[in-house]
């Protein structure tokens, strides 16, 4: 059983296609990502994954669980952390565990624990008592996955995790995800950020909604540049004719998202 599968997972707004026909299959303990500029299908194909739109058409499963029909049992068995803060900045670091600890039934015999362990793992001990809205970018990132783990989930979704912090913060972030894949833990992560992608097992390029490219860092360099002394940049100028982000990804991303707000409602 793989941990994640998709099988020619797409998705359409209207007559706009986000997402077409992707083929995907990631193992256990795997460190997954996607690679591609902004509006390239990557958000869309992980809201698919994670529950939270319905495919067009294709299936995609979780832990051996398809994301339609047991979107339940999928959500019970991943973590996230949204490209946007997802945090109730009113309440402390504290309050924020506890409801997460609520909503995924961890008892209250263990709650106190559990938050202490989540506060302890992000450095945020001292913090813990402090509303939010106080926090640095990064610090409420160590929130956010700290908190997606707290009910033990078989998979992790980072999407974007490092965007917008600086460089301080994406070191820390990334101390902390580093630990997670030490543990062994799936994660799935997207990213427009050279630097993060070639840290995977493997990368998935995705482009106009298309996956055009699979494989480790090394395998992609060789067979798409024909030698390892490049950069993963010049694999996505060699496959597109373009750079990472340019004003045609804008522009794509601009009409996704005019589509989203048009498009059919899923559930």
């Amino acid at each position: 059983m793989f941990a994640i599968a998709c099988y020619e997972l797409s998705r359409r707004f209207g007559e706009f296609t986000a997402v077409s026909k992707v083929n995907l299959k990631v193992e256990a303990g795997e460190f997954f990502a996607f690679l591609g500029p902004n509006g390239a299908g990557k958000t869309t194909t992980l809201h698919m994954l994670t529950t939270m739109l319905a495919p067009s058409a294709g299936r995609a499963e979780v832990m051996g669980f398809d994301v339609v029909r047991n979107a339940r049992a999928v959500r019970l068995r991943l973590g996230m952390v949204f490209q946007e803060p997802a945090l109730d900045d009113r309440l402390t670091a504290r309050e924020n565990l506890g409801i997460h600890a609520a909503l995924y039934g961890i008892s209250w015999a263990q709650t106190r624990a559990a938050v202490k362990r989540a506060l302890a793992w992000a450095s945020l001990d001292e913090m813990s008592r402090r509303p939010v809205r106080s926090f640095s970018g990064g610090m409420k990132r160590r929130l956010e996955l700290c908190r997606a783990l707290m009910h033990e989930p078989a998979v992790l979704f980072l999407d974007e995790p490092t965007l917008g912090l600086d460089p301080q913060g994406r070191l820390h972030l990334w101390e902390r995800i580093d630990d997670l894949r030490e543990r062994g833990l799936t994660v799935l992560m997207t990213t427009h950020n050279l630097d993060e992608a070639e840290r995977c097992n493997r990368v998935g390029i995705i482009d106009h909604g298309e996956l055009i490219a699979l494989g480790t860092p090394q395998e992609l360099k060789r067979q798409v540049v024909g030698t390892e002394q490049c950069s993963l940049e010049d694999v996505f100028l060699t496959l597109t004719g373009r750079q990472l982000r340019d004003e045609d990804a804008t522009a794509r991303q601009r009409m996704l998202s005019f589509a989203r707000k048009g498009g059919e409602h899923t559930r």
